[in-house]
């Protein structure tokens, strides 16, 4: 599969629907994002939280600040840690935070490192692979795994047009899973007195996205399909509103009411903030699917629903527009 970000991002449906900046205020692709970087691999520094005995979430130190702002926060993660060993969830952009990551590991508990879970392909979340110690086992959707194998080049293409060159970008090459989730189905790995849960609940953001759920603490870490707390949105990367908005409900649905999320860019939030992105997509669908019922075209249909209710995400002028609806649009028009 190409990278997702690329192929929706330049996709003809997001052209024609960005083709309307002018009208509408939208951003072209090429300046989705600004001149500086997303976010700075070379100043990012991780934190951690401490959410239960042996479990901690990673973050940026400015997110809880930038998530408020609707603004960008570098790759979440986290670990737990058992008796046995740790497992890390997510390895980071590049080998200066995969460091403090692993550095943060040894602190909280010194123990072996067994497991790293991607939570998905993309460079910010596996990068750092090829920086884990040998004996650490690689856990991938088979999707992302095959992903990586075969179009490592152009996500690092991406990578470096969006984050910035000297990075720590240029040198990854690719360390491919050694345990992998197979599509729908779930991993469970010991860590000694910690059964982690890794789960494909479906297609979330690219197809190959994981989950990892702690059931002892009740947390659960996201990846990208829930970005951060509101204002962030969902990015319809690869399309498939119906089955995305189906993916979330069925993981809300799937955890206690008092369980916590941590997401792919952000501090912890609990589990019904997830109801601001399954509220955001099911009122895109009902938006888009009436548009269509009119034969609206797909630049009606993006000039028609601005949702205003749903602003306040720094990038809101590119995703909405030119990635969400365009995409709802190409998948509800199937139907």
């Amino acid at each position: 599969m190409t990278h997702p970000l690329i192929r929706r991002a330049v996709s003809a449906l997001a052209l024609s629907a960005l083709a309307l900046s002018a009208g509408a205020g939208l951003l072209a692709p090429q300046t989705a994002f600004a001149q500086d970087p997303v976010w700075d691999g070379n100043t990012v520094q991780m934190q951690s939280e401490k959410l239960a005995d042996g479990v901690f979430a990673f973050y940026d130190s400015k997110a809880k600040e930038l998530n408020a702002q609707g603004r960008a926060a570098a790759t979440s993660g986290g670990l737990i840690v058992g008796t046995r060993g740790a497992l890390l969830i997510d390895t980071m952009l590049n080998k200066r935070l995969n460091d403090q990551v692993q550095a943060l590991g040894q602190q909280l508990g010194g123990k072996p490192l067994l497991y790293a879970v991607n939570t998905s392909s993309h460079g910010d979340h596996s990068f750092g692979n090829m920086y884990l110690p040998a004996s650490t086992q690689v856990v991938q959707h088979s999707a992302a795994r095959n992903y990586i194998d075969k179009h490592l080049a152009d996500d690092k293409a991406f990578m470096l047009k969006n984050f910035g060159a000297g990075r720590g970008i240029e040198p990854i090459q690719a360390r491919l899973g050694d345990v992998m989730v197979a599509p729908m189905s779930t991993v469970v790995l010991d860590l000694g007195g910690k059964l982690v849960h890794v789960i494909d609940f479906g297609f979330a953001q690219t197809g190959g996205d994981l989950w990892v759920w702690e059931p002892e603490s009740k947390v659960m870490w996201s990846g990208n399909p829930v970005i951060a707390s509101k204002p962030a949105l969902p990015w319809l990367l690869d399309g498939h509103l119906v089955a995305t908005l189906e993916t979330l409900k069925r993981v809300h649905a799937f955890l206690p009411a008092d369980a916590r999320i941590v997401p792919g860019h952000g501090v912890p939030i609990a589990r019904d903030e997830m109801l601001w992105h399954i509220n955001y997509l099911a009122a895109v669908q009902k938006n888009v699917q009436a548009a269509v019922a009119k034969g609206l075209t797909l630049e009606q249909t993006v000039a028609q629903n601005p949702m205003p209710e749903f602003q306040g995400y720094a990038l809101f002028a590119w995703v909405h527009p030119g990635l969400n609806i365009p995409a709802a649009y190409k998948d509800l028009i199937k139907k």
